[in-house]
């Protein structure tokens, strides 16, 4: 069987398709991957085969341009472009620039079904075009689900020029990594799949350093979008900034490449981690202090470790609002995030009860419970086969 995925060229959203396409490569089936140019290297990083469709977008700026100010930003008022217009003119661009290209890679390599994450909108468009099913497949809470009433109409005039009449862009089903407190109430078929962390192709945690625990180890993380958007929109600096003085803190940084430089070298209590997966730091930690991204919320819900999450952008928003709901953390914006503040909530959950951890242990077990990505592969196969 041949499976073609699709992303667009932002690699969180890449990586939450590796554990599926791996797992249906290892059981014999042929995957391939396809973005824009842009994002060649990060699925050659992979290992899975990737081909280049339309042209790059420039993605950084579409996104920067709903972020969600601060009220010092916005004057006060509720800003315009943190809503979800913003959002679906940048799917859609994305979708424009690729559904040429991917309906002809979708025909010519002879595509059986086609995985797409949830806001890779020329995906389901080449299914249709290719006549084969359509699997949706999300990286965090289903924050597309309102915007379900509109994507047919806005998407049918790209749909049209391939000959596509009639499509669900929800395809024939959804996998979903999250477990079922992070979920949204649906009307469409769900396969849930558990969560496995792939945050490329970085180095393992060093040995931890053998030094007393104190009050609680916190790992401080800002995923990849805030630092490419703005180095000020970069808070693990500021979080960092509050919990130096802390001397009972055992403080850990989870970076990237990119971002060590904007950390600076004022930090020498603080354990600094560049290109570490998180899946190996957070297993030793009490805390996890981020920004509120899916792949982050979701390896730390696998690892059962509480969150203090400080959101900028609608999505990260949206997750942060799940993990809240959940009880698994505490959620501040970026006004009320002052280091006086980052250091209260830090200790009141670090010695707030067991409240969080408890909800987190129930939240781990669900995610334990549900199928892997092989399970879930396995599945497929004869939804793929009988349509």
């Amino acid at each position: 069987m041949r499976v073609l995925f699709v992303t667009w060229a932002w690699p969180s959203h890449l990586y939450a398709l590796v554990p599926l396409a791996w797992s249906l490569r290892a059981a014999g089936h042929q995957v391939l991957v396809a973005s824009q140019p842009e994002l060649l290297g990060e699925i050659a990083g992979t290992g899975l085969p990737g081909v280049a469709v339309g042209a790059d977008v420039d993605a950084v700026d579409l996104v920067r341009g709903y972020v969600m100010p601060s009220a010092g930003d916005a004057g006060g008022q509720a800003p315009r472009a943190g809503k979800g217009p913003r959002a679906m003119r940048m799917f859609l661009a994305h979708a424009e620039s690729m559904v040429d290209d991917l309906v002809e890679v979708a025909r010519g390599w002879g595509a059986e079904a086609v995985v797409y994450e949830p806001t890779a909108l020329a995906g389901p468009i080449a299914a249709a075009a290719a006549g084969v099913p359509a699997i949706r497949h999300l990286y965090g809470t289903d924050l597309m689900l309102r915007a379900r009433p509109l994507l047919t109409e806005l998407l049918m005039p790209l749909a049209n020029r391939h000959g596509v009449t009639e499509f669900d862009p929800f395809g024939l089903v959804t996998v979903d990594p999250t477990p079922p407190a992070l979920q949204v109430p649906v009307d469409y078929q769900r396969i849930s799949m558990r969560h496995l962390a792939y945050t490329g192709s970085g180095q393992a945690a060093p040995p931890r350093k053998s030094v007393p625990r104190g009050f609680g180890r916190v790992c401080v993380t800002w995923g990849h979008t805030m630092a490419k958007l703005d180095p000020s929109r970069f808070l693990a600096r500021h979080v960092l900034d509050a919990l130096v003085g802390e001397p009972d803190l055992e403080v850990v940084a989870a970076v990237s490449a990119d971002q060590r430089p904007l950390l600076g070298d004022g930090y020498p209590n603080a354990e600094i981690l560049v290109d570490t997966s998180l899946d190996d730091v957070f297993p030793d930690c009490d805390l996890v202090i981020a920004h509120g991204g899916a792949g982050t919320v979701l390896t730390a819900v696998r690892h059962a470790v509480p969150m203090l999450l400080i959101p900028q952008l609608p999505d990260h928003t949206g997750h942060a609002a799940r993990v809240l709901a959940a009880g698994a953390g505490v959620v501040l914006t970026r006004d009320q995030a002052t280091e006086e503040r980052i250091v209260k909530e830090t200790r009141g959950l670090l010695s707030g009860g067991d409240g969080p951890r408890q909800a987190l242990s129930v939240l781990a077990a669900e995610m334990r419970r549900a199928p892997s990505p092989a399970e879930v592969a396995e599945r497929l196969v004869p939804l793929i086969s009988n349509r």
